[in-house]
């Protein structure tokens, strides 16, 4: 074994940390992107020092052909360290969903930075801060869907769904862990 990528899920600091103590000869990558962008749209090398190790283990930077912006509500970028929205560009981004053109006009917006004509950009959802290295910190998301086992999952569509079965008139819909 001489190289481990994780992504689909935040790594936490504390996995990279034991990673460590048991595989220190192995290499680890910390990936990131939606299936959206072609699924893996930036790249952090977790290698360092153990005690160096972050608590919130970095995304990266974006690979090749792929621009990331991080954006305030006016889609305007945010200064390093300032918390935006996370938008994604190149030639790997989707052209929409299919048959949803609502969502994808919500999602899949021109892309005021490119030069090309008709470039677009996906709005993820995603939040996120530039680190004074240049890396992107992933810091959750803007809206109600979670991830389970790597699978987006909209809280809110499912109480929707719920509410509309006979003989509920409320729903309330929460991800926790599963513990015994």
């Amino acid at each position: 074994l001489r190289q481990v990528m994780c992504s689909g899920e935040a790594l936490p600091g504390s996995l990279v940390r034991r990673f460590k103590q048991q595989l220190p000869n192995v290499d680890l990558h910390n990936l990131y992107g939606p299936t959206e962008a072609a699924v893996d749209v930036t790249a952090w090398d977790c290698t360092g020092p153990l005690d160096a190790t972050p608590d919130n283990t970095p995304i990266g930077k974006p690979i090749a052909n792929t621009r990331l912006y991080l954006l305030d509500a006016q889609l305007q970028p945010v200064p390093l360290g300032v918390v935006g929205e996370l938008f994604i560009a190149g030639v790997q981004v989707a052209r929409g969903y299919l048959n949803r053109e609502q969502l994808t006009a919500e999602r899949f917006v021109d892309d005021p930075f490119s030069d090309q004509p008709g470039a677009r950009m996906y709005r993820t959802g995603d939040l996120g801060r530039y680190l004074a290295d240049g890396n992107i910190e992933y810091l959750g998301r803007n809206d109600d869907q979670v991830k389970i086992r790597g699978l987006r999952i909209e809280l809110g569509e499912i109480q929707a769904r719920l509410t509309q079965l006979e003989g509920i008139k409320e729903a309330v819909v929460l991800a926790r862990e599963d513990v015994p």
